[in-house]
């Protein structure tokens, strides 16, 4: 199974629309407090095999970085894991910030 890629338009979107998804970000700490989308949830890529049991197996997973080279590889995990309803925010932070909401800080 292949990790679907979502953008930041289409995840604007789902937001908007109020869809129970669950937004993953896997960057690291000081970069979360830089810069996030608005309640998601910090698992540093390096934890995800430790914290499984913190997420839904069930619900939308949209795993974030800062460009999406680190989410790809923690959703693929995911993937590995058993957990079917995952993606990709494709262009991560950086492409939100640039498209979606240029309040938050780009780096």
């Amino acid at each position: 199974m292949t990790v679907r890629q979502l953008s930041v338009n289409e995840l604007q979107n789902k937001i908007n629309q109020k869809e129970n998804i669950f937004l993953l970000d896997v960057r690291e700490p000081s970069e979360f407090q830089y810069a996030h989308i608005e309640n998601s949830t910090l698992i540093p890529l390096n934890q995800i095999p430790n914290r499984l049991a913190e997420l839904n197996i069930d619900r939308e997973i949209v795993v974030i970085c800062h460009h999406g080279m680190r989410s790809q590889q923690a959703a693929n995990y995911l993937i590995q894991s058993g957990f079917k309803n995952i993606t990709n925010l494709t262009g991560g932070i950086d492409a939100w910030s640039c498209i979606c909401d240029n309040s938050i800080r780009r780096y």
